[in-house]
């Protein structure tokens, strides 16, 4: 037997959740059902085994345990952010330096949030927000698919969300987007964005995008931006108009000349475009972390002691590089972690104790946060008949402040990478203390 621990039961869901994490390898994807998932459509025959042979650590075979009390108090931070972005105070402060365009305010608030955690042993930290979080509607493919090997385990699997209304959810968190910009009429023409589509590595969630639109109705193209135009006050793609754009590209700014037609397109309010620049702007730049746990201007804007206390333990602290703090981070570089303001991905970041003095030129030339090093927890389970340890991070899917869906990455290395065997995305379960599953 497994030990659920004694005390509350929140302290066996805890220690549950560890003790799967450790010795559990019961819940692994069910092939048949991952391809009828993905390929529901005629279009989508070859998805499955594109994903298998060009993507093969996409999607990891195995689950990640996580406790009820970890979940509520994600939930706890995230509700604690929003409630600080949205004061005035904090949107002028954070604005003031991002890009000019993040002052434009046409009505979306941003679809896809991630909020990134690391599980420390006194519970989650928020490492980062992302506004165009991907992979949500490929993790929901991939909650679907899962199986357990034996009853006990089975019982556990009990995910936090209802999976069968999520594609609903996600098509109606669209249509609000819509509503806050153009009222009650209805999009006929959403264009799914970003660089050289096919070349992207989460390209095949673009099709299952293009997809779930089309099922309930509208008309969905995946663009690159070359290939669009701005003309007569609208956004086109060669003849055909577009009323909605889901952006998924990392220039966050539509600063590229190659995104000059969709930056002028939003502008000029033509299109429904989400996320958008003011969203990255006020919360996916790092240097907004800085902010969340200043104490002092908390207080000053009327925070409460209890929100303050939620993202003072919730949040790693997080500092600017400053020409008069160099010296002292450089000194305590050992448990720091560098991140670009305006990074995703892991991209140019560098973990301090691994940190070169060219490195370091590069951040102090840049424009770079101090972070402090939250090691991430581990999920160990068994690879071609051999024993490993993963890190993995949880990531919270929000819109509109409320949790749409949880899951976890897989990785070895500095950060996620979709390239290591046994890593990648897993669905997350919550075990039930009361359950006591066979080893």
């Amino acid at each position: 037997m497994i030990a659920t621990g004694s005390g509350s039961p929140d302290d066996n869901s805890e220690e549950l959740a560890r003790i799967l994490n450790r010795d559990c390898h019961c819940i692994s994807i069910d092939a048949d059902a991952l391809r009828r998932e993905l390929e529901q459509d005629a279009e989508n025959r070859d998805l499955y085994h594109s994903i298998i042979e060009s993507r093969p650590y996409l999607f990891s075979a195995s689950a990640v345990f996580i406790s009820r009390p970890d979940v509520e108090r994600m939930a706890a931070i995230i509700r604690a952010v929003e409630s600080v972005v949205a004061l005035p105070s904090y949107r002028e402060t954070v604005l003031g330096w991002a890009p000019a365009i993040a002052r434009l305010d046409l009505g979306p608030r941003g679809v896809f949030l991630g909020y990134d955690f690391h599980l420390a042993p006194d519970g989650p930290r928020l490492i980062e927000i992302n506004t165009n979080a991907g992979g949500a509607l490929l993790n929901t493919v991939l909650a679907r698919a899962q199986r357990a090997c034996c009853d006990q385990v089975r019982q556990l699997a009990t995910g936090p969300i209802d999976l069968k209304s999520l594609e609903q959810t996600f098509f109606e968190m669209f249509l609000a987007e819509w509503s806050l910009q153009r009222g009650n009429s209805h999009p006929a023409v959403v264009a799914i964005v970003d660089d050289h589509p096919p070349q992207q590595y989460l390209y095949p969630e673009f099709v299952l995008f293009r997809q779930m639109f089309s099922r309930h109705g509208l008309k969905c193209i995946i663009a690159d931006p070359k290939d669009l135009a701005y003309r007569s006050g609208a956004l086109w793609h060669q003849e055909l108009r577009i009323d909605l754009v889901y952006n998924r590209l990392t220039d966050f700014s539509l600063e590229q000349p190659a995104h000059e037609p969709l930056r002028t397109a939003y502008v000029e309010g033509a299109v429904v475009l989400t996320p958008h620049p003011r969203a990255h702007a006020l919360y996916a730049d790092k240097r907004n972390l800085s902010v969340l746990i200043d104490a002092n201007r908390l207080a000053a804007w009327g925070v409460t002691e209890d929100t303050q206390r939620i993202l003072h333990a919730g949040i790693p602290h997080t500092t600017l590089i400053e020409p008069d703090r160099r010296d002292d981070l450089w000194t305590d570089r050992r448990r720091l972690f560098f991140k670009p303001v305006s990074g995703y991905g892991g991209k140019a970041a560098y973990r301090g104790d691994k940190l070169t003095k060219r490195a370091w030129s590069e951040i102090i030339a840049g424009q770079f946060v101090a972070q402090e090093t939250i090691p991430p927890s581990e999920r160990r389970l068994r690879v071609g008949g051999e024993e490993i340890s993963l890190k993995l991070d949880m990531r919270n899917y929000v819109y509109d402040g409320s949790v749409q869906l949880l899951s976890a990455r897989l990785y070895r290395g500095q950060t996620t990478n979709f390239r290591t065997p046994g890593g990648g995305f897993a669905p997350v379960f919550l075990p039930d203390p009361s359950c006591e599953p066979q080893a």
